[in-house]
């Protein structure tokens, strides 16, 4: 695997299109794809957290980097908002239609309304330049723990909702052994902030999260405050004062089994 550590790009690029297969990795290591357009960046972040036992990967732009996505399955993503071409934004926002996989973005920019647009898009953590290395490696490394644990949830059978148990293989909610009828939309509703528990959700990564299968043919972006309402009344003491999915005013929705 030395062509991980080509500092052209291209030639990575070049010899995945003749392979036309995903490579797979050792999984001792996490696996970081680094995706700025500044080559001094992209050496120094690269060489750091080498030493810090990650696998990495690098892209100068969004090409490049859907080009490495479309082969290797990332544990964490750092991506740079201002890139030429398309902008870290777009990519991350693209990403987050098929991969759900932990993402920080770094940027120049530190301003409060461009940390919410990349919260609101679906970026875990946002970094301001310049920053340390050892910060952004102490993110990472929290990022994975968070993530782990959410891997770990997502074996389990089921999940307790206060006095109540949400089944997560037949996406049912009983109460003191009592089935609660759920729609098929609220079921899958249910079952997409299980699996994403403590994560701030935005209405777009609800709507983009849902099985078609599971019921998302009834929704759309403007009616996600409503099913979240109708959901809260059967999972909720007081559906008027949310306990376990709570609004997270400008940004979205919070999961608290």
């Amino acid at each position: 695997m030395h062509w991980l550590y080509y500092s052209d790009i291209d030639k990575k690029i070049k010899t995945l299109q003749v392979n036309r297969r995903r490579i797979k990795l050792p999984r001792n290591k996490a696996h970081l794809l680094l995706v700025d357009d500044d080559k001094r960046i992209l050496s120094l972040l690269s060489a750091y957290l080498r030493k810090n036992e990650f696998l990495i990967s690098s892209a100068r732009n969004s090409t490049e980097a859907r080009c490495l996505l479309d082969y290797f399955e990332f544990d964490l993503l750092v991506i740079d908002i201002m890139m030429p071409g398309e902008s870290g934004l777009d990519l991350l926002e693209s990403i987050r239609k098929q991969k759900s996989v932990p993402a920080i973005f770094l940027s120049a920019k530190g301003e409060s309304k461009d940390k919410i647009s990349g919260l609101e898009i679906g970026a875990d953590d946002y970094l301001s330049k310049p920053f340390e290395p050892k910060e952004l490696l102490l993110r990472l490394e929290r990022l994975l723990i968070r993530n782990q644990k959410e891997d770990s949830n997502k074996s389990r059978k089921s999940i307790e909702i206060g006095d109540k148990i949400f089944d997560l293989k037949r996406l049912e909610l009983y109460h003191e052994n009592h089935l609660i009828k759920l729609t098929n939309l609220e079921a899958s509703l249910l079952n997409f902030f299980a699996l994403n528990p403590e994560k701030i959700i935005s209405r777009e990564m609800v709507f983009n999260g849902l099985d078609l299968s599971q019921g998302r043919q009834d929704l759309n972006k403007r009616n996600v405050d409503v099913q979240i309402t109708r959901l809260r009344k059967k999972i909720e003491p007081d559906p008027t004062n949310p306990r376990h999915l709570k609004t997270i005013r400008g940004r979205g929705y919070r999961f608290l089994p």
